[in-house]
């Protein structure tokens, strides 16, 4: 269940794996153990890394469902075009 909190919602779930967005925070996986409530106007989540005893708290902002620099998904005729406009 997906706590609400005046209609907004936390967007990871208890277990999810996610990565670091920041760059000063050790690279590797990550797993939610506890979301908490909103601080500053975003959510926060207690994080536990995957491979170390490393738990820390960190804003939304901060996770992401990819490590830096993985695309998911295959690249379509439309996204390679877009991509080509914005390089341009």
């Amino acid at each position: 269940m997906i706590r609400l909190l005046w209609g907004v919602m936390h967007k990871f779930k208890i277990g999810a794996r996610l990565f670091p967005a920041r760059l000063d925070v050790r690279d590797g996986a990550y797993v939610v153990i506890k979301r908490l409530p909103m601080h500053n106007g975003e959510f926060e989540y207690q994080i536990k890394s995957v491979t170390e005893a490393d738990e820390r708290v960190v804003r939304e902002s901060e996770l992401r469902p990819n490590p830096l620099g993985y695309k998911t998904g295959r690249q379509t005729a439309h996204s390679s075009r877009e991509k080509a406009k914005l390089q341009q």
